[in-house]
């Protein structure tokens, strides 16, 4: 049986800032795994924010800055085939936009920064992100910059015991269609 694989198509909120810098790595870390991942780079300009009216010519400036970003994170990466992306430069609140694009291309996956307004700010300026995770009719992947500090974690070792009930975990992996088992011993990386 010949199977038919569609682009997913992955819509990704941008619009310079760190949390959007952040998912638009993430996105291109799927796309570049797997290339059937078809990139829209939402770019979002509100009049309103601007200070001016928005021009076409504006317009195709942050179009521009957008691709060279795009092009900046995929520099020097290895790619498992071709990886198509899109710059989408919309004049528009970002939220709108952003569904708007999802709703065009059919979105699988819609990747967000989070700038992590909380209290007032958030309920003055509203949250973007919190409204593209209510309304959009497809998973989406808010992503902000990791704060965790590093754990080294201890290596996990058989502890033979007599009368127990852990029974340890049965280790598996796929490739190529295929489920393959793996003997008890096997190391989790």
């Amino acid at each position: 049986m010949n199977e038919v694989k569609h682009p997913i198509q992955v819509v990704v909120a941008y619009d310079f800032s760190p949390s959007a810098e952040e998912a638009l790595m993430r996105a291109i870390d799927v796309a570049a795994r797997a290339p059937q991942h078809v990139l829209h780079v939402v770019c979002a300009v509100d009049a309103a924010s601007y200070g001016r009216h928005v021009t076409a010519e504006a317009a195709e400036n942050i179009q521009r800055q957008a691709r060279d970003h795009v092009t900046a994170g995929f520099a020097g990466r290895l790619t498992a085939a071709e990886v198509q992306f899109f710059i989408h430069a919309r004049i528009g609140h970002a939220a709108d936009e952003i569904l708007a694009v999802a709703r065009e291309v059919g979105a699988d996956l819609v990747f967000i920064g989070s700038h992590g307004k909380t209290g007032v700010e958030r309920f003055l300026l509203g949250s973007v992100s919190e409204r593209v995770v209510r309304e959009a009719k497809c998973p989406v992947m808010v992503a902000r910059h990791k704060e965790y500090e590093h754990v080294d974690l201890l290596a996990v070792m058989a502890y033979p015991h007599e009368r127990h009930t852990y029974q340890p975990p049965h280790r598996y992996s796929y490739v190529d269609r295929r489920v393959i088992t793996r003997p008890p011993d096997f190391p989790l990386y």
